[in-house]
């Protein structure tokens, strides 16, 4: 743990002061000192409040003068336009830790932005370093520490949560006592004026309580020290983010809501991606699938057991975990054969194993897993129907006739189960297992499962959904294992002189030739070509680059020449090159310089390109090419400078991947060759910064190798 970090005192206080607390139960600030003072919190509290003598039966104090010493950690619950005022004093008295609820600056506007940049100063001035404004606080469970407005009813443990909403660590509470899934530490960071989502992310990196994190996203300031802090964590332990910035609508919401500024969603997609962040679409996963990988041992592989006491659910589970990449693999016959005097006569047990309606729930909870956990033959398992007090409760009413009266709780007594052997399966053998059942944590089924840290769904396919979280994170740790030794592409000085040279004529987009040569610069295959300026060059031209071959129109003029006239393929004869030399000049209305290019010949087109994003910095694309490039939309972003990994991973990342290997007959794409492509394209985009935008479309596959037939290059 590093107590240097800022959050390191805030979260670990042994006193706190409180400005906004009173005597009246219905105000915020009263809420939050309640929290405080019932859930456990040890150390000492200092309710400030200029005209009550007591609040909450604590001696209160009229200023923050008057305190008997420095506290800790100060918690501001007051009107916004008094905040300023009390850092002020509290940075006076010695304070050095703030979190301000207080809402009402730049999610307000220009005004309020002004309000949270003097706030920032003046905090700066005294080394304070804050939370919020606009936040909940936060959740530390190791010292039972909640300055939230929600009762705490958890101890010890095992997610780390981060977010831009307040409600998500306290609203939820009660969500996640259901469902058995606790906290170590929760952070709200509202505003992130100060101590920013990726601060707290960093924290949590280090906690040692903390064994998975989550991230609740409207905006990030800083994308690449997110990927870089992001990347340092995620081969020790795992990150779940939901990101609800990237349509119009998450975007306009979130900054009204904390001035979180968004961008498009498959940027973001490509961060998360990169980092090696597990995104999901939902607040339900965020938790759901942060619990299983904060809880559950690490996947060693794919094969999955499904395990169930009905075939609905069988089959919805062994679905599930296929479409997620899980294979639901065929028990051997010596496991079969272990398994069949546990189940009915002609019940499957290959794998699912139903074990239909049996009432023997040791068979289901305990004998089964264990036999198949003990084979040698699964990496995990996900169960439906694991029940016992929920069920005889449902029931209870039509036995009771029958069972003369007998009690629900003299039932209950008789049929008694061991829960322990059950619920520590996981743990003993090292293999994870996700529960599904129709009984919340009333069951002591369900109840035994939360106590033993064995995440339960409340749906087949929920439980299947979220044990694939682990399959995920199995991916992206064997990805950075995998990941070679490599160094940065160097600067490329001709390259620059290229560009210099634009620059001087004035261009704000260099034509055809240049953009080309630029990129044959970095060692980029280009297609064959000569620029010439009269028809009188064109033998010479043709007679060094073979048929058939491809005019154009090149300047820089004209970035963009399809549908225009400006571009003749496929011409075989000098007769048909004269003839479209002569059309090119008409349409283009001017003596235009022409590009004659030997014609490439492949079926498979893709595109790479590279932007100067205004939040994101240099991001690289690739994806499908040609002229369909926009409508298919199969295109995947990764931030510069890129590894090798990067690039070798993006190549994977689009729906059609597949046509990079063997396919209809056409050899494996040059796949170190594409890479260097992609690579290159980042590293142009960091050494030279009078570029904006590169748009190479297609980069034609011939053969095997990949060869670029057009690019643009847009400066700033």
């Amino acid at each position: 743990m590093n107590s240097s970090h800022p959050l390191h005192l805030l979260l670990n206080p042994s006193s706190i002061a409180i400005v906004g607390a009173n005597n009246n139960p219905m105000k915020m600030g009263t809420m939050h000192a309640l929290s405080i003072l019932k859930d456990g919190f040890a150390g000492k509290l200092y309710p400030v409040h200029p005209k009550e003598k007591t609040v909450l039966g604590m001696e209160a104090f009229t200023s923050v003068e008057s305190l008997p010493a420095a506290p800790d950690l100060a918690i501001l619950v007051v009107p916004s336009s008094e905040i300023i005022k009390l850092v002020e004093e509290f940075g006076k008295k010695g304070t050095r830790r703030v979190i301000i609820i207080t809402a009402g600056f730049r999610e307000t506007g220009s005004a309020g932005r002004a309000e949270e940049e003097r706030l920032q100063s003046v905090a700066a001035r005294y080394g304070i370093r804050f939370l919020g404004p606009n936040c909940m606080g936060i959740i530390n469970t190791d010292i039972s520490l909640n300055t939230t407005v929600v009762t705490l009813n958890m101890k010890d443990g095992r997610l780390g949560m981060v977010s831009q909403s307040g409600t998500y660590v306290s609203q939820t509470l009660p969500y996640l006592v259901k469902h058995g899934i606790r906290f170590s530490k929760a952070i709200s960071v509202g505003n992130s004026t100060d101590i920013s989502l990726i601060d707290a992310l960093e924290y949590l990196g280090d906690d040692e309580s903390t064994k998975a994190i989550s991230l609740y996203i409207e905006g990030l300031s800083e994308p690449k020290r997110f990927l870089e802090v992001a990347r340092s964590i995620v081969s020790r332990k795992p990150i779940v983010a939901q990101y609800v910035g990237g349509s119009k609508a998450g975007a306009r919401a979130g900054l009204s809501h904390t001035g979180a500024l968004a961008a498009p969603d498959h940027l973001y997609d490509g961060l998360f991606k990169q980092a090696g962040v597990i995104r999901v679409d939902s607040v339900e996963d965020l938790f759901g699938h942060g619990w299983m990988l904060a809880t559950q041992p690490r996947l060693k592989g794919k094969r999955v057991a499904v395990l169930t006491n009905s075939g609905g659910p069988g089959s919805s589970m062994a679905h599930t975990c296929e479409q997620n990449g899980f294979e639901v693999v065929e028990f051997s016959e010596s496991l079969k054969k272990k398994i069949e005097p546990l189940v009915p006569p002609h019940a499957p047990c290959g794998n699912p194993v139903d074990i239909t309606f049996s009432m023997d729930v040791e068979v289901l909870s305990k004998k089964i897993p264990e036999i198949v956990m003990q084979s040698g033959e699964v990496d995990a398992v996900v169960l439906h129907g694991t029940m016992r007090s929920g069920f005889i409760k449902i029931i209870y009413p039509h036995l009771v006739d029958m069972l003369n009266g007998t009690p629900l709780e003299t039932i209950l007594d008789m049929l008694k189960i061991d829960f322990e052997k059950s619920a520590s399966l996981p743990h003993i053998y090292g293999i994870p297992m996700a529960i599904s059942s129709f009984f919340d944590f009333e069951d002591d089924f369900t109840a035994a499962y939360h106590s033993h840290d064995v995440p339960v769904y409340d749906s087949p396919e929920k439980a299947a959904r979220a044990l694939s979280a682990l399959l995920k994170y199995h991916t992206i740790l064997q990805r950075l294992k995998d990941a070679p030794d490599e160094s940065p592409l160097q600067k490329n000085d001709e390259a620059e002189r290229i560009l210099h040279d634009a620059k001087r004529a004035g261009q704000r987009v260099l034509d055809e030739y240049q953009s080309k040569r630029l990129l044959a610069a970095y060692g980029l295959p280009v297609s064959k070509e000569m620029l010439i300026q009269n028809e009188s060059e064109l033998a010479e031209a043709v007679a060094a680059l073979g048929f058939p071959v491809v005019l154009k129109a090149c300047s820089s003029d004209i970035p963009h020449k399809t549908g225009k006239g400006l571009i003749y393929l496929r011409l075989n004869s000098m007769d048909e090159c004269r003839e479209a030399f002569k059309n090119i000049r008409k349409s283009a209305e001017s003596d235009v310089p022409v590009l004659v290019s030997a014609m490439a010949r492949g079926e498979r087109e893709f595109m790479a390109g590279f932007l100067r994003h205004e939040l994101f910095g240099e991001v690289v694309s690739f994806g499908l090419g040609g002229i369909f490039a926009e409508t298919i939309g199969d295109t995947t972003f990764r931030l510069a400078p890129l590894s090798v990994n990067d690039a070798k991973h993006m190549m994977c990342d689009i729906r059609h991947a597949g046509l990079l290997g063997e396919v209809r007959g056409l050899p494996a794409v040059d796949e170190a060759s594409l890479m260097h492509i992609i690579r290159s394209l980042g590293a142009i985009g960091m050494h030279h910064h009078a570029v904006r935008e590169i748009d190479i479309n297609p980069v034609l596959v011939e053969g095997s190798r990949p060869v670029i037939v057009d690019a643009l290059v847009v400066l700033n």
